[in-house]
């Protein structure tokens, strides 16, 4: 079974970072900070470290989880809190990057709230639900500044 880690990641500026993915063929779409679990990542915390540094040269801070998530595919999506100070993204390193083949990759700051996060194309849909409910019952505490 497939594994993945992806964060929702917390500003200073009080918005949370996304990817939007552009492709031929399908509409935009937005993704949160992440991907799969490597053999050699210790834990899902390891492995979620290691995809901010790549994606997005940043380093976060109080990881908390938030949810957990089959996909259609059978993998399951861990999804966590974080807060991030600082990245960099020209300074990406994933292998997705590397590739022609894989469309744009543009990252987003987008505020926390429900107007904003509802007019994303969030994926996959349940985390968009999730981060909507959160919101709305006050559950979607940002990680405190350290």
């Amino acid at each position: 079974m497939k594994e993945r880690v992806r964060a929702i990641l917390f500003t200073d500026a009080g918005t949370m970072l996304v990817i939007t993915r552009i492709r031929p063929g399908i509409p935009p779409y937005q993704v949160l900070v992440g991907g799969g679990v490597e053999d050699d990542d210790t834990d899902l915390e390891a492995a979620l470290l290691r995809e901010i540094r790549e994606e997005i040269a940043g380093e976060a801070t109080g990881l908390r989880p938030f949810r957990q998530l089959t996909t259609d595919k059978g993998e399951v999506e861990h999804f966590y809190t974080a807060r991030i100070a600082t990245w960099n993204f020209d300074n990406r390193t994933g292998p997705e990057f590397q590739r022609d083949d894989r469309g744009e990759y543009l990252l987003e700051e987008v505020p926390l709230t429900t107007e904003a996060v509802d007019a994303l194309n969030l994926m996959p849909p349940q985390i968009k639900d999730a981060l909507l409910d959160a919101i709305d019952t006050g559950d979607l505490i940002p990680v405190a500044q350290p």
